[in-house]
């Protein structure tokens, strides 16, 4: 959980993100203002959430950028606690990502045979 964490801290300032855990499931909530689903690409591959997102702006062609200080770019890579699962579900809503990935569970206890050599 520390290298998520730290992976969360290192985002850009204007990326806010939340961690939270269940007993079978961990939630990821990302603030990614201006971005959508259509804008934003979020892919598990190798134990890691790879998430690119860009706010889309358009203010008609009667107005021109004098200065532009709310850029958004992320291209981020999070890796995952190593009981992640693999079946991730993600939706957005009003520029929040939200991402939910199973637990793998343990299963049950079983009984090794060892063969007399």
């Amino acid at each position: 959980m520390d290298t998520v964490r730290e992976a969360l801290q290192e985002l850009p300032d204007a990326v806010f993100a939340d961690l939270l855990e269940s007993e079978s499931a961990y939630r990821l909530v990302i603030d990614l203002p201006g971005a959508t689903a259509d804008t934003t690409e979020l892919r598990s591959e190798g134990g890691r959430l790879h998430i690119e997102a860009r706010r889309e702006k358009s203010f008609g062609g009667e107005f021109d950028y004098v200065r532009e200080d709310r850029p958004l770019f992320l291209d981020a890579e999070i890796p995952l606690p190593p009981d992640a699962g693999t079946d991730a579900e993600a939706s957005m809503s009003r520029g929040v990502l939200t991402v939910t990935v199973p637990k793998r569970s343990a299963g049950p206890a079983e009984s090794i045979e060892i063969d007399d050599a």
